[in-house]
């Protein structure tokens, strides 16, 4: 009989033991700049019921939601009708009431509301969990991966998204990554809208535009036209496409452009405050004013951040932007909230193309004794012991083996140091203190085995 050989689904990978150090070396530097920030962690289930997840995304979004069947004959009590039609969408809907999440922000905004009597508001969140997103694999893009948000809900001051934007900036500045940070918000994308006569159709209008990176100026005001907007509204949009220069002529544009839509001005005036606040706190990585960014998420009603990588070919490794009334469809109306999330994996991605990650992520182990035997293992365990309690990781070779193999299990390991410590050497107190890195080697007391291991 043949055996099937093993696999995991398209989108989704294992991880090695270096990978981990590496992935926990991101999550950790998101997670101390949050910190910093005042945010406070919470996770929320892998699994949440659909009523709490459509809608929430838009039309694609909602195509890309995992679901889950219902447990039981859940076939038993569907309508045989459906079942011949081979409708997809309806008959899943009957025999499918939970889907993976999506993101952590419509989860996060049912935490809220249900949790609202515990919650001290302004609530600053920070989550690092998985999603799922029934997507094609591609290069950067995958169906299981993490995000760490940082939310701030309760709250109508543009301060919170200045001080997202500062985290954003502080974080890649860590991680050795070089950004360009771009904004815009919703109100002048709806601004627009209303300019061009469009008002109603700001949805398909930001759904195609937010595709404009992807498949080009041309193929977007296909998508505009199939999409039903007529080619007089595309005409004026044309100059937007063209559109060059710096944030002032940029807002000299729009100020213009929008002179005779409230809604839009009163998204400049945002996009003003928030430049005006960075522009004094101080940005490490560039900031842009992108007129065409949309991000195709409905839920967005004021400002909408991405954060592209300058030197590796990939997409967005940060989004986000302001919410105004996303727990309102739970129930809870008139509850403001902005948010970031950082995409970990491609953030991976594209520090290990920039050979970003630091030597001490290559390894686990500091130091690694070599097996001489029972009774001179025995004997080091109480400084295996010391090293450890000032957080220095130390393992034993478990057998026995030959010398070589020993040196090469902590070679293939990138164990910075290894101590030979047997018969002769413990008779003088001493321990042979290996680097594996030049190949020298000394010896050394055992004091100052921890003292040089715990500098090295």
């Amino acid at each position: 009989m043949s055996i099937t050989k093993p696999s995991i689904p398209a989108g989704t990978r294992d991880f090695t033991p270096l990978e981990m150090t590496r992935r926990n070396y991101i999550f950790s530097t998101i997670r101390e700049v949050f910190k910093l920030f005042g945010f406070q962690s919470i996770e929320t289930p892998a699994m949440e019921n659909l009523s709490t997840l459509l809608g929430k995304y838009g039309e694609e979004g909602d195509k890309l939601l995992f679901r889950i069947l219902n447990s039981g004959d859940f076939l038993s009590k569907t309508d045989e009708s459906l079942l011949q039609k081979k409708d997809s969408l309806k008959v899943s809907n009957l025999i499918s009431e939970r889907g993976l999440r999506y993101d952590l922000t419509v989860p996060f905004a049912r935490f809220v509301v249900q949790h609202r009597n515990e919650i001290n508001f302004p609530f600053k969140r920070y989550q690092i969990q998985p999603v799922w997103r029934a997507d094609r694999p591609q290069k950067g893009r995958y169906r299981e991966f993490y995000q760490c948000d940082a939310d701030t809900i309760g709250s109508n001051s543009l301060w919170n998204e200045v001080e997202l934007i500062k985290i954003v900036d502080m974080v890649f500045t860590r991680l050795n990554i070089r950004t360009n940070i771009k904004l815009n918000n919703r109100k002048i994308l709806a601004g627009i809208a209303e300019t061009i006569g469009e008002s109603g159709r700001i949805t398909e209008i930001t759904i195609a535009l937010d595709k404009i990176d992807k498949i080009g100026r041309e193929k977007v005001v296909e998508e505009l036209v199939q999409r039903g907007i007529p080619e007089v509204a595309v005409d004026k949009l044309t100059p937007l496409f063209e559109l060059k220069g710096d944030y002032p002529q940029k807002i000299e544009f729009l100020e213009d452009f929008l002179k005779n839509s409230s809604l839009g001005l009163a998204g400049i005036e945002e996009i003003k405050t928030v430049f005006r606040y960075l522009d004094s706190y101080g940005i490490s990585n560039g900031l842009e004013l992108d007129l065409t960014l949309a991000r195709g998420l409905n839920y967005y009603t004021g400002a909408i951040i991405e954060v592209k990588a300058l030197d590796v070919e990939i997409g967005s490794i940060c989004g986000g932007g302001r919410y105004d009334d996303l727990t309102g469809i739970f129930g809870m109306p008139g509850v403001s909230g902005v948010g970031v999330s950082f995409g970990a994996d491609r953030i991976y991605d594209v520090m290990l193309q920039l050979n970003n990650f630091p030597a001490e992520t290559d390894s686990t182990t500091k130091l690694m004794f070599v097996n001489f035997g029972e009774k001179e293992t025995q004997a080091v365990l109480s400084l295996v012991s010391q090293l450890r309690a000032k957080n220095v990781a130390v393992e034993i070779y478990p057998d026995t083996a030959k010398f070589q193999k020993q040196l090469g299990y902590a070679n293939t390991a990138n164990i910075p140091f290894v101590a030979l410590a047997g018969e002769q050497e413990l008779l003088k107190g001493i321990v042979t203190l290996k680097d594996m890195k030049s190949g020298t080697q000394e010896q050394v007391s055992f004091d100052e085995l921890i003292s040089k291991v715990c500098a090295g």
